[in-house]
């Protein structure tokens, strides 16, 4: 383990966050057989001050301040009060979350402490899994829509394979949705703004019979986007969705419950990166009299530019939909619980590749494709009474899943077409003991066992090849944990785990002859240690906790160059050495009095390559910022150097103030802030360069006492700062001038809305 470079400086910040994403919650005894996750709205009238944050992170309801894991529980309350509808915003709540948005979401990255992929390829692992309701989603890109019936979202950081049926080198995004309710229950919001934006949503719960139970929930979201092309005098930047579930929970005999879900999502994207800075005179494709007045006509190039100049469409439509069937048995005090889970899911992409209005064919350069997938799972999980000293947690699981991409870019710029499948089959054995083999002392051991096959196909059109191919693996993980259970409130752990990432095929452009011969990318490893402290004071009116951890990467999976046998070069996803990331993770929650609560959270990460020795250079890139040429290869060496997309302090507060008004109404005043320090989107790129930034939101309203209805009228980026997401260097396209565009954030500019909701 490296050493950790900690000052007082890192104190110093701490100490302005009083964090975590806390609330008063019981889960009802009736559905905790079918995992519904904790509501988090206290009974009327309750006010005994503690703070109370139930997770299912160990596959129980316990209390987050005994469960000695990295997690954190978000709830609907944490998601409006940072002004999160979508899941690429999430890390606006999640400290040691990192979401970077692309032009097509197969192409986003999504990170935990520093660590994502940065992969382009279709059937690539993800280092962070998605669940919704206990069930993997296969294709990263399907997460990416609105959050519309959430009931809790829990972010375990670090490696997760004993537990889960679907394992993730970094860790896991575990979304709940509303469950079915003994009683009836209906709940409903609706949402406008002052930029266009407009949408609304219900669930519906309740009981049909005694035995039979039922969720309808639906949601629908229109915003038109932040960008305007002045090709069509079009806004764009925006996206419309439309998501439906149901679910029926039968409960057949007191011990055996069936819960039988569906959903079904339909929605498209538009999309436009406005250029921020271009080298004056610079000129496209290197063409004389192609200046920016001429391809970019009508746009003012600077920091805040919210226009483009595309001739050609640019965004996604999708749709898919799947099913879940849940089974819970108890026998005697153990629960047996099945998950067997089908889902199908497409999206057609297409982007003006060019991003110009360019004469002739150069400026009609276009880029179009569609992705499928689909994916069945079985799981099946041995659960012992929670309340037992010696517990245990055992499954089996088992998935198939099946890719499809089709891509063309042309006619002139790039091109390419071709049509390439890639499909896995996983089965695993995976669990997990806790002992207490002395009071208050507990010991745990879990690993996993799995062996996966891969295959693919590969049919480069425009050259006439193809290629296939298929590989398999064996791996096995596991974690080790010591937690002393100090006093009531106090709670010390440390543990030691080991992570895998499947070995995969690099499926995208120009793949050929070498990459086929080469095999597949071998599996990413790591081993990640992890100290944690959880407490609580003053009658658990106050919350601190704190987890240390550091983890080392090996065989990491990366896009790099690497020289070929023939003498040629590929830009390619592969292995490329080893990374660690170290850090402290804070949370902390403050009940100040009945009507006034602070939380937040904040993360000090340090992520660095301990080896990449052939990093692509960026286009500006010479000898004099260490881009090295060797023959056709032009390369620079990363090793030593601050991962990518990995801050050093991100941060997020909260503070919610509901005092009464009348005998009948509260008030509601609610104020959040988000920071993050500066940040590279690409390795040492200057044009990719994100400085420090913190966002204010601040929302007032009013409620009935009893939560019954609310109306609030809030503000997203209070100060109206600007920041970037994600930046993009496209000075290839401008003779390896200074060309760089920006993807903008939903919240860019300040702006205002009304929300409305009923809750009965």
């Amino acid at each position: 383990m490296r050493g950790f470079p900690f000052s007082a400086r890192a104190v110093a910040l701490a100490a302005t966050f009083l964090a975590g994403s806390a609330y008063a919650a019981t889960p009802e005894e009736a559905d905790k057989g079918a995992g519904a996750p904790a509501q988090a709205a206290p009974a009327a009238g309750q006010d005994d001050g503690e703070i109370i944050v139930t997770t299912t992170a160990q596959k129980r309801f316990e209390n987050i301040q005994n469960v000695p894991l990295a997690v954190q529980v978000v709830t609907p309350a944490d998601l409006e009060a940072q002004g999160v509808r979508h899941f690429q915003d999430l890390g606006k709540v999640s400290p040691s979350l990192v979401i970077r948005p692309s032009e097509n979401p197969v192409n986003a990255n999504v990170s935990l402490r520093g660590i994502g992929t940065f992969a382009y390829a279709i059937g690539v692992e993800s280092s962070v899994a998605v669940t919704v309701d206990g069930v993997p989603l296969a294709f990263q890109a399907r997460a990416f829509s609105d959050l519309p019936d959430v009931a809790m979202i829990e972010v375990l950081r670090g490696p997760q394979s004993t537990l889960y049926g679907k394992a993730a080198s970094a860790g896991l995004i575990k979304i709940m949705t509303v469950q079915p309710t003994k009683d009836f229950h209906v709940k409903a919001n609706v949402l406008a703004t002052d930029d266009r934006e407009y949408g609304g949503n219900f669930s519906v719960t309740g009981p049909i019979n005694d035995n039979l139970g039922y969720v309808v929930s639906a949601s629908y979201s229109n915003w038109d986007g932040n960008v305007l092309n002045v090709f069509n005098n079009k806004r764009v930047n925006g996206r419309e969705t439309l998501n439906t579930r149901a679910k029926l929970k039968w409960k057949a005999t007191p011990d055996v419950i069936f819960t039988l879900s569906g959903n079904y999502v339909d929605g498209k994207t538009d999309f436009g990166r406005p250029f921020i800075r271009v080298t004056p005179g610079a000129t496209f494709l290197n063409t004389p009299g192609l200046t920016t007045d001429v391809v970019l006509p009508g746009i003012t190039i600077e920091p805040d530019n919210q226009k483009i100049a595309n001739n050609d469409r640019a965004g996604t439509k999708f749709a898919g939909g799947g099913g879940i069937l849940r089974t819970d048995i108890n026998i005697g005090k153990m629960q047996v619980l099945g998950l067997t889970s089908y889902d199908k899911f497409h999206m057609n992409d297409y982007i003006d590749q060019d991003d110009t209005v360019a004469p002739g064919a150069i400026g009609r350069n276009i880029q179009d494709g569609r992705f499928q997938s689909r994916l069945f799972t079985q799981e099946i999980r041995l659960l012992s009474p929670g309340e037992d000293a010696f517990r245990y947690a055992l499954g089996v699981y088992y998935a198939d899943a099946a890719f499809q991409r089709r891509f063309y870019r042309g006619p002139v710029t790039s091109p390419q077409n071709w049509f390439a499948t890639s499909g896995s089959r996983q089965i695993a054995a995976f669990g997990q003991i806790d002992w207490e083999f002395i009071q208050h002392l507990t010991a745990t051991v879990g690993g996993r066992a799995q062996n996966e096959r891969v295959e693919y196909t590969f049919d480069d059109r425009r050259l006439a090849t193809s290629y296939a191919g298929h590989a398999s693996d064996d791996a096995t993980t596991y974690r080790l944990g010591l937690n002393w259970q100090a006093t009531r409130d106090i709670l010390a752990f440390g543990s030691y785990a080991t992570g895998y990432k499947g070995q995969t095929y690099d499926l995208t452009s120009n793949f050929d002859k070498n990459r086929a011969a080469a095999g597949p990318i071998r599996p990413e490893t790591s081993k990640d240690w992890e100290f944690g402290l959880r407490s609580q004071f003053f009658g658990r009116r106050v919350t601190f906790n704190v987890t240390y951890f550091s983890t080392d990467y090996t065989d990491l999976q990366a896009q790099t160059i690497e020289q070929l046998a023939d003498g040629t070069s590929n830009f390619r996803l592969t292995n490329v050495g080893k990374m660690n990331t170290k850090g402290l993770e804070f949370e902390a929650a403050a009940r100040v009095m009945r009507d006034l609560t602070i939380n937040g959270g904040l993360t000090y990460l340090d992520a660095t390559y301990l080896s990449f020795p052939a990093a692509p250079c960026y286009t500006q890139q010479g000898p004099a910022q260490g881009c090295i040429t060797q023959g056709k290869l032009s390369y620079q060496v990363l090793t030593g150097t601050r991962a990518i997309q990995a801050p050093e302090w991100k941060g997020s507060m909260a503070i919610d103030y509901s005092p009464a008004l009348t005998e009948k109404l509260n008030g509601v005043l609610v104020g959040s802030w988000q920071y993050q320090s500066s940040v590279y989107y690409a390795a040492r790129d200057p044009e990719t360069f994100q400085p420090a930034f913190s966002i204010f939101n601040l929302s007032a309203g009013v409620r009935d006492h009893k939560r019954r209805w609310e109306a609030t009228l809030f503000v997203n980026n209070l100060f109206d700062k600007q920041y970037f997401p994600a930046l993009v260097n496209s000075g290839g396209n401008f003779g390896k001038q200074i060309a760089t565009q920006s993807v903008l954030p939903r919240d860019f500019r300040r702006y205002a809305g009304l929300r409305f909701g009923v809750n009965y």
